[in-house]
């Protein structure tokens, strides 16, 4: 009699998801909440029912975490990690059932700092291996353009898969235009414009005008009331540098 193993119900795999990274200075549930819930309405449909890492780095361990998360999730956020701060947090998160992750320098490994003779072979194979490297990325940077004519309107979203993205008029409050590059807007930017969606901290958004609810570049986000004081209804361009999100008025010929 022959016996058949079942079918697997499952499988396990390595991915690397997007989160908002909520990063707590003071907190104080009834400041905390309302402001918190001010922010979401900014952007409702970008915030609305996002998974978010709240970063403990810079508060005190006397916090309520049960309380903190209460909160978020009445702003219908959804904390799934922890991150940062002190080994005193270690049993209060451990409380709340969620997982406690390294600090953001967790990417760096130990490295053997014994001298290891390199035989020119090697050597030789790691140039060829870069300039392949560099021939790749200059052939992903090459991307398509998606045009779009007419305006976009409010509740509409407008998204160029492996491409940048060129809008000729205007993009309302409420609408969305997403790339995998750049994207350009030769008009008016009031709704919502994210660039390097799929995480290429090169690619940038640009606007004649300046008024959006959120622009981002690779998931690294800012709204509008941070926006004002940059380069609010100006021709502006928004960028990563130094792992930071940067907004600056174009100068004018």
């Amino acid at each position: 009699m022959s016996i058949t193993s079942p079918e697997s119900c499952f499988q396990l795999k390595g991915s690397n998801v997007t989160s908002i990274v909520l990063e707590i200075s003071v907190y104080r549930s009834s400041d905390f909440a309302e402001q918190l819930k001010e922010k979401v309405a900014q952007a409702p449909s970008f915030f609305s029912q996002s998974a978010i890492v709240i970063s403990l780095e810079k508060i005190e361990a006397n916090v309520d975490l049960h309380a903190l998360i209460a909160d978020c999730r009445l702003a219908n956020l959804h904390p799934m990690a922890f991150k940062g701060g002190t080994s005193e947090f270690q049993d209060s998160v451990a409380a709340t059932g969620l997982p406690w992750l390294p600090d953001s320098g967790g990417r760096s490994q130990l490295i053997d700092l014994e001298p290891k003779s390199v035989e020119p072979e090697t050597i030789i194979e790691t140039v060829v291996q870069e300039r392949i490297v560099e021939k790749i990325v200059e052939r992903v940077i090459e991307r398509p353009t998606k045009v779009i004519h007419r305006p976009v309107r409010g509740g509409q979203q407008i998204y160029a898969e492996g491409a940048d993205l060129i809008v000729l008029a205007q993009v309302s409050e409420g609408a969305e235009v997403l790339a995998d590059g750049n994207v350009h807007v030769y008009a008016p930017l009031r709704g919502r414009a994210l660039a390097g969606v799929k995480g290429d901290q090169s690619a940038r958004v640009f606007c004649l005008q300046m008024e959006a609810e959120l622009v981002s570049v690779a998931g690294v986000f800012m709204l509008s009331d941070e926006l004002r004081e940059k380069a609010w209804k100006q021709a502006a361009q928004v960028y990563i540098e130094n792992d930071k999100l940067n907004v600056s008025a174009l100068e004018k010929q």
